[in-house]
């Protein structure tokens, strides 16, 4: 089930983490830019509705094409920079490590299908009209579980700030998704997303991630002795 991380030398340029994190903040700061009237309207638009109106089947809705578009666009929306940030420091710190050992487009693949199917897994499970889905946490939660289930007992280097000083650690991948799912519950409890965060979104990315990894082992495997050249 585990694979071994390519050297140095066989490592190729990393441009779909960096291109994701881009677009994550372009999206957030072109929101942001418009009125509260219409940010609202947006997110109205693009975020994942969790149900179809009063009255309506969990599936009636799905008649809509827009609706299975949201599920996607959904992932490049945030409800503040708290939201967006802790999505987006995850994503570097598991994103370019996956991404060196998965490829690039098989990286892009399991971003989108596991945003897409935490969304879309959230969407059945709330079922409330009036409750919007929005962020790259089902997204990054897939790439979470994907790393932990190649990379078990791998240590991530991380930047700790101690005092006025900034240190370089290398951490247990473990420990790290720990923090992350801490802060999860915290931002869950305190702040401005108090009782809004889509638990069903952050279980099924990351169940996600690790089915797609197990299924991808052969074809990662397959990949890095190309890159070692044998």
């Amino acid at each position: 089930m585990f694979v071994s991380v390519p050297t140095r030398s066989g490592a190729s340029l990393r441009w779909a983490t960096p291109l994701l994190a881009a677009l994550l903040w372009a999206a957030f700061l072109w929101a942001l830019s418009r009125p509260d009237a219409l940010q609202r309207t947006l997110l109205l638009e693009w975020g994942a509705l969790a149900g179809g109106a009063p009255g309506e089947g969990p599936w009636d809705t799905w008649s809509d094409p827009q609706q299975w578009l949201r599920l996607l666009s959904a992932l490049f929306l945030h409800a503040d920079w708290a939201h967006l940030l802790g999505n987006l420091v995850f994503l570097l710190i598991f994103g370019l490590p996956a991404e060196r050992v998965m490829g690039p487009w098989r990286f892009l693949a399991l971003f989108f299908l596991g945003g897409a199917l935490a969304n879309l897994f959230a969407v059945l499970v709330i079922g409330a009209p009036d409750r919007l889905i929005i962020g790259a946490s089902g997204a990054v939660s897939a790439l979470i579980g994907a790393y932990l289930a190649l990379f078990p007992r791998a240590r991530l280097g991380v930047v700790v700030p101690l005092g006025l000083f900034l240190e370089f650690v290398r951490a247990p991948a473990s420990l790290l998704i720990g923090v992350w799912a801490a802060l999860q519950i915290v931002f869950a409890y305190i702040g401005p997303a108090f009782g809004a965060v889509a638990w069903a979104a952050h279980a099924a990315g990351f169940l996600f991630g690790i089915v797609f990894a197990i299924a991808s082992r052969g074809a990662i495997a397959r990949r890095l002795r190309r890159l070692k050249g044998y």
